[in-house]
């Protein structure tokens, strides 16, 4: 039933893209609109009455005479590029079932290789923040996977250059997916199960999960816990109780392998929660910008050095 309703929901074509967001004003008025839904307020004394200056882009409180630009204390602070730049960027990031590289990024945009990846770290740390805010509930298949390719040295679990990570599916009473989440972790060690527990599970969680020792600091969270020893190879991949989520996993390194050279370790986390928003918004393709931007006026300025370090 989800694969047939996926089929049938249909997002902005590139015309309709362009129609609703292809000049400056057009963008300027949707960051208005969603940054001040209801008019208005200074970031500085709260005042609800603003009036444009004609001499700059800017706002002035007539209470404070505060002035603040449109984008100011924003993902799009102290941005040089257009915002027309920006919108693309968001509509290509959130459309690309894949993903985007930045080499093709910048060819979209007419912009350098580095500042598509700066931008699109950007963009993807919006969707982060976004996914971080919700939480898993009901049936949930859980695995520990890790990204990356192979390096030299090490091989299999603990390998160098590899970003260990839990990737979790819930699922409704027929058993077809609803959310996923794809959460990065120092190592499979029971801390780490607890504090992602604590962050991004509700209580009502139903947990399903293959006979890792981590594992059980879910019934020491007090949390209800099928533990199925699967053993390995591709007959334990197969296994039902475990499908959507060896189903997700496959996708994702599919998507990797396919659209990206490396996805460094420091990175990772929103390479992954890029992957979870766009899963988790698949029936919701044709707001995927509104609701994009929403997210992006309620994120803070990411400096570069800030990107860089993951």
């Amino acid at each position: 039933m989800a694969g047939k309703l996926a089929s049938r929901v249909r997002g902005l074509s590139e015309a309709e893209f362009q129609a609703a967001y292809g000049t400056e004003e057009q963008c300027r008025a949707a960051v208005e609109k969603l940054r001040w839904p209801d008019g208005f307020v200074c970031p500085l004394c709260g005042g609800q009455e603003g009036k444009w200056l004609s001499t700059r882009p800017k706002i002035q409180c007539r209470s404070c005479r505060h002035q603040v630009s449109l984008t100011a204390g924003t993902i799009f602070h102290a941005t040089k590029l257009p915002l027309t730049s920006w919108f693309l960027a968001m509509w290509l990031i959130a459309s690309a079932k894949n993903g985007i590289s930045s080499v093709e990024l910048g060819r979209r945009l007419g912009v350098k290789q580095t500042n598509a990846w700066s931008l699109k770290q950007k963009i993807m740390q919006v969707m982060a923040e976004r996914e971080g805010r919700k939480r898993l509930d009901g049936r949930v298949e859980t695995d520990d996977a890790y990204l990356g390719g192979q390096r030299p040295g090490k091989r299999g679990r603990g390998a160098a250059g590899k970003q260990p990570f839990v990737a979790a599916v819930s699922t409704n009473d027929e058993r077809r997916p609803r959310k996923i989440k794809l959460l990065p972790v120092k190592g499979f060690r029971k801390k780490e199960i607890k504090k992602l527990l604590a962050q991004h599970l509700a209580s009502t969680s139903r947990l399903v999960t293959d006979g890792l020792h981590c594992w059980t600091a879910i019934d020491e969270a007090g949390l209800e816990h099928r533990a199925i020893v699967t053993g390995s190879g591709k007959q334990a991949a197969r296994w039902s109780p475990f499908k959507w989520v060896n189903t997700t996993l496959g996708n994702i390194k599919a998507a990797i392998t396919g659209t990206y050279r490396q996805i460094t370790p420091a990175h990772a986390g929103r390479y992954l929660a890029s992957f979870a928003w766009r899963y988790n918004r698949r029936f919701e393709l044709a707001s995927l910008i509104p609701r994009l931007v929403h997210s992006a006026v309620r994120t803070g300025p990411m400096p570069y050095r800030v990107l860089v370090a993951g």
